[in-house]
């Protein structure tokens, strides 16, 4: 299943309507789901991940992301300052729990927050 963790219920409600218009299918199976939240912390409830895909640049690789990646999963994200050129990092952890990273390229994302504080 793909679970998205937004910021707002708000921002839960856009991201179904936007889903309901090429794929509302998917809305009503097991395999997506929305959940409010704090996005650095991730959703440990449906832990652990295959693969974990972070669409908001955090200033540091969020650990709690990191634990909860199965082993043999990635987790791409990228990392820097905000309103800066971040790294689009890719992390490897493979099956025996061991951690590799790597930079992919330099990109420019929004950060990465908290509902408290949205820009």
């Amino acid at each position: 299943a793909v679970v998205s963790t937004q910021s707002t219920g708000d921002l839960v409600d856009l991201s179904k309507s936007n889903t309901a218009r090429s794929h509302g299918h998917l809305l009503n199976s097991d395999r997506l789901q929305y959940v409010v939240g704090d996005g650095r912390k991730g959703y440990s409830a449906g832990a652990p991940y295959d693969c974990i895909h972070v669409g908001a640049a955090a200033p540091t690789l969020p650990q709690p992301l990191v634990d909860q990646l199965a082993n043999g999963g990635r987790l791409v994200c990228p990392v820097g300052p905000s309103g800066a050129i971040q790294d689009f990092i890719q992390l490897d952890k493979d099956q025996n729990g061991a951690i590799s990273k790597k930079k992919l390229m330099g990109v420019v994302y929004v950060p990465l927050t908290d509902k408290f504080r949205q820009v």
